[in-house]
């Protein structure tokens, strides 16, 4: 018998409402899994605290959606009847597995913080922000074209749920005699909404009755070929992207962007490798500073490196330092066992932790820019919420901006994801002065990755996962 899609992810509320509620996901193994549990985690807000995916919102003040991250979860565990029953579906047409891109425009007048206000509404519906393009115009109104893809699905999972037989309604013309033993949902299936009316109209509505009369116009559609210019990327100065991507590890030090003390305990992470514990497997015995996205960094990193991850278990945060015990094996089931591969994996999974954003504020002829790139993963996605945490950062600080916009810039030896923001001068803020742009790195740092400003909450969690049974702690 196969798993049923509620046992598949279980979310369980705590005796009060202060009390955190316990997620449990229970499915196959598969490459990434972990990351991309992790992924989901922080898409909705939350900071992994405890254990490998026992998380809490990382705002006091933030409400999670607990069915739509129960969805969330469900729609990247592999199906576990594959290997019992008997695919008829072949026949089935075949949904494609990307989602389709949607561009938003949307015009409004400017003020501060807007940007972000709108971020936070299109999360709020599960839209991704793929590219972004942000114009000010001279009459101080906004322009701003968001290229997005609906996170928001029909039901349907790779498990058997009690709208099973309503989503295949051509079962009677494979089996019309009757035969039907078993079907076997086939996992990755995506049935996004956009392309209905009321989901787009239900969203430019959205952002009419929350944003008000700053609010002009909003269109929803599409993004077809003829978009494409739209979605095209200036390309960095040479200097700038020196700057930006430049640093080796070892000068991290010396590095402007590196300016907060919790970069400089970064700094003092280290990793010890222990083939002698276990019979088959690798030991990697991981000691760091803290911080929001640790454990999604590492998992994205062994991801990246093909690395698996059997076992793994990381206690309660002393001194602002976590220690993780991991599991590891090679693709072939061996340990890692040559030095060299060792010492490779240990200064990659250092980079990843020490220096996971790369954060700068510079010049853009007259004017000031900052700019902010992430990795982007093998699959070909970027760090959830950067955009998110920036443009609050900068709301935080008063800052307004003018233009904005994502893309991709690509490196010798891999492709980052870039988010550039023009920024408007102010008197309460002169953004010309060494300790104001100090002030912006550190800000957009401490949002994006680290769980150190006054809004954040902690409790004390444990947690352990293995392959096939992750165990999630999260809190209302």
């Amino acid at each position: 018998m196969g798993i049923f899609s509620d046992d598949v992810v279980l979310i369980q509320p705590g005796k009060s409402p202060t009390e955190p509620r316990v997620v449990t996901v229970n499915c196959p193994d598969k490459p990434g899994l972990g990351c991309d549990l992790c992924r989901i985690v922080l898409e909705f807000g939350l900071c992994i605290v405890r254990g490998v995916l026992w998380v809490v919102p990382h705002m006091s003040s933030y409400r999670v959606d607990w069915e739509s991250l129960k969805n969330r979860l469900l729609s990247v565990c592999p199906s576990c009847m594959g290997s019992y029953y008997l695919s008829i579906v072949k026949t089935r047409p075949s949904n494609s597995s990307q989602p389709s891109l949607y561009l938003l425009k949307y015009c409004c007048i400017d003020r501060k913080g807007l940007l972000h206000d709108v971020t936070k509404i299109l999360s709020e519906l599960e839209f991704t922000i793929q590219r972004v393009k942000v114009m000010t115009t001279p009459d101080g109104r906004v322009v701003d074209l968001f290229f997005i893809t609906d996170e928001i699905t029909t039901k349907g999972s790779p498990y058997l749920n009690n709208d099973f037989l309503s989503c295949f309604p051509q079962v009677e013309e494979w089996c019309p005699h009757g035969s039907l033993m078993v079907v076997v949902l086939l996992s990755g299936q995506r049935r996004e909404l956009l392309h209905t009316k009321k989901r787009r109209d239900d969203t430019c509505k959205h952002l009419f009755t929350i944003l008000g009369e700053y609010s002009i116009s909003c269109e929803l559609q599409l993004a077809g070929p003829e978009y494409k210019s739209l979605q095209g990327f200036s390309s960095l100065p040479p200097v700038v992207a020196e700057e930006l991507f430049g640093c080796e590890l070892p000068d991290k030090e010396a590095c402007s962007q590196e300016l907060s003390t919790h970069a400089t305990a970064l700094s003092n992470a280290s990793i010890t490798v222990d083939n002698l514990l276990s019979p088959a497997h690798t030991l990697l015995q991981i000691k760091c500073a803290d911080q929001k996205s640790l454990i999604y960094d590492i998992l994205r990193t062994s991801k990246d490196l093909n690395i698996q991850i059997a076992y793994g278990r990381f206690s309660e945060s002393v001194k602002g330092y976590q220690n993780l015990d991991l599991f590891i094996q090679q693709p072939d089931g061996n340990k890692i066992v040559d030095p060299k591969q060792q010492t490779a994996l240990c200064s990659h999974l250092k980079e990843e932790m020490l220096h996971p954003l790369r954060v700068i504020v510079t010049n853009r002829g007259p004017d000031i820019e900052l700019l902010v790139a992430n990795p982007v993963e093998l699959s070909g996605k970027g760090r959830p919420r950067v955009f998110y945490d920036v443009t609050l950062a900068l709301k935080m600080l008063g800052i307004c901006i003018f233009s904005a916009e994502i893309g991709r810039h690509s490196t010798s030896d891999r492709q980052w994801e870039v988010y550039r923001f023009l920024l408007n001068e102010s008197p309460e803020f002169p953004l010309s002065s060494s300790q104001a742009r100090n002030q912006i790195v550190e800000r957009a740092l401490k949002l994006c990755n680290l769980d150190v400003y006054v809004d954040f909450q902690f409790l004390n969690m444990y947690a352990w996962f293995r392959a096939c049974n992750y165990v999630v702690l999260l809190l209302e």
